[in-house]
């Protein structure tokens, strides 16, 4: 306020000598006398005035539309309460609620296209059938399936009560909108948004409309004692994980579209780099032990028992701290993932629930080593023991690890072609299986939603969200990894999901 009245006195003073000498130039002294100093000063001290308070009433609603305006980056959002995290909230950039604004970046809509694009080349080309993994899509969604069952809006206002945000896409697959209700770690909700959005450009306008709760935190919450009895379907939540203990319905996570804050690529690229990192190094002059490298400190037991094995001659296991933050500092020089393809075995170790590291340990080819893996991501259900990967006992840890890595460098064809195996699940999870999935997710979820006698339409508080409006609101690191994920139209249909 203070800036406020200095403002208004500098203009006074300004508004008083061009009015001044106006009148002098105009008519000399004489006519000059009509409009005396005292009176100038007190016709600029209203005009001045008046500007002042038009200033103040603006400063005013704009500092009132930043205080309310939420965002995907966590703008004045409180973090989940179920799972809290240190988070700033803060207020948005001030291009979040000009520039930004759905209202401006989301016109023209996403896409004018009525019809999804016809195959290329030969139309009588035989369409490829879906990964064994998408069969879980309808295990998944069991639940609300039958007779008297379904999606209703009583069991999304329940599931709300443990989502982050409310999806809804509407108008055939071309607008999507998101009614924020708490915060994401780091830069979660605005790549899973990012996700759907892509989902979109691939395959424009054969995405159905949906209505749907989101959670982008690591635990599954809808568990199956509180709501397995049978008698009501449980509410249906979607998330990046899930457990044979609980409904919540996996999902994409974000990093397949990058994760900025980690410096690793979008997936597609990111793969590719540390497939060539692993052809770098012949199996056979790999390092014959385990190697991990993560964080312990995630209020991880499993993650702080491993620090014990940390012995190559007693255990055979090299065990490395990760800590993001000096990583960050140092440019991310020591954390290349296309670098740690050196070992034969590599261990996977659960964080605090679900991590996304599977498949980047997969992708190195070396013999998976998997802690009794408690959480399933959407893919990782195509993982069989001793097929794919090779299973560790938690209790006894150190000691199963060295079982593994001994019967491993007995046996090292065998425990190459396990490798392999693992490396071609994920070789086969380029981003077009990833849509795919995405695709045939949601329309079968599409199928199950009942109480839409008029239609989806987005909740009256929700923020229409289009990839103009994503791009202008992340910052240049942001923005980079999102260009760099953006989704090339199908060429083609989808894989065939087999019926349930």
């Amino acid at each position: 306020m203070a800036m406020q009245w200095s403002i208004f006195w500098a203009a006074i003073r300004r508004r008083a000598t061009h009015t001044y000498m106006a009148a002098e130039g105009a008519g000399g002294r004489g006519r000059a006398m009509r409009y005396p100093p005292l009176s100038a000063l007190v016709v600029s001290a209203i005009a001045a005035f008046s500007a002042v308070i038009v200033l103040a009433v603006v400063h005013s609603a704009y500092d009132d539309a930043m205080s309310r305006t939420r965002t995907l980056l966590g703008h004045n959002l409180e973090p989940t309460p179920w799972h809290p995290f240190p988070h700033d909230k803060g207020r948005p950039p001030a291009r979040a609620a000009l520039r930004c604004a759905p209202s401006i970046a989301c016109l023209p809509p996403l896409s004018s296209s009525s019809s999804s694009p016809q195959p290329q080349g030969n139309k009588k080309k035989k369409q490829k059938q879906c990964p064994a993994y998408f069969a879980a899509i309808h295990r998944d969604l069991a639940p609300w399936r039958g007779q008297g069952r379904g999606v209703t809006r009583a069991l999304l206002d329940e599931a709300r009560r443990r989502a982050s945000m409310r999806v809804t896409i509407t108008g055939g697959g071309r607008r999507l909108h998101v009614d924020l209700y708490y915060a994401c770690v780091q830069s979660r909700a605005l790549f899973t948004v990012w996700s759907l959005l892509q989902l979109m450009r691939r395959y424009p306008g054969r995405v159905p409309d949906v209505d749907l709760m989101f959670d982008c935190m690591d635990r599954p919450a809808i568990n199956r004692t509180e709501h397995g009895d049978g008698a009501l379907p449980p509410p249906p939540l979607f998330r990046y994980c899930t457990t044979r203990d609980h409904f919540d319905i996996p999902f994409p996570d974000w990093s397949f579209w990058g994760w900025p804050e980690t410096n690793i690529e979008p997936w597609n690229h990111e793969f590719k780099n540390i497939r060539a990192g692993a052809r770098a190094t012949r199996w056979a002059d790999r390092v014959p032990t385990a190697y991990w490298k993560g964080n312990p400190d995630v209020a991880s037991p499993l993650r702080e028992a491993l620090l014990g094995c940390n012995d190559t001659a007693l255990w055979r296991a090299e065990i490395m701290r990760q800590n993001w933050d000096d990583e960050a500092r140092s440019g991310y020089q020591h954390s290349r993932l296309s670098a740690q393809c050196t070992h034969r075995y590599k261990i996977y170790a659960e964080g605090f629930a679900w991590s996304v590291s599977l498949k980047y340990i997969l992708s190195c080819g070396s013999m998976a080593l998997l802690i009794e893996p408690r959480y399933q991501d959407f893919f990782s259900r195509g993982l069989e023991p001793r097929v794919n990967y090779w299973p560790v006992a938690a209790l006894g840890m150190c000691e199963s690890i060295r079982d593994a890595v001994d019967w491993g460098n007995a046996n090292p064809d065998e425990a190459e072609r396990v490798g392999r195996r693992g490396q071609r699940l994920v070789q086969d999870l380029r981003m077009h299986a990833v849509y795919d999935y995405m695709l045939h997710l949601l329309t079968e979820y599409a199928r199950l939603l009942i109480d839409q006698d008029h239609g989806l339409s987005p909740p009256p508080h929700a923020q229409e969200a289009c990839e103009a409006s994503l791009l202008c609101l992340a910052d240049d690191k942001q923005r980079r990894f999102l260009h760099a994920s953006k989704a090339d139209p199908a060429p083609g249909d989808p894989c065939v999901l087999p019926p349930p």
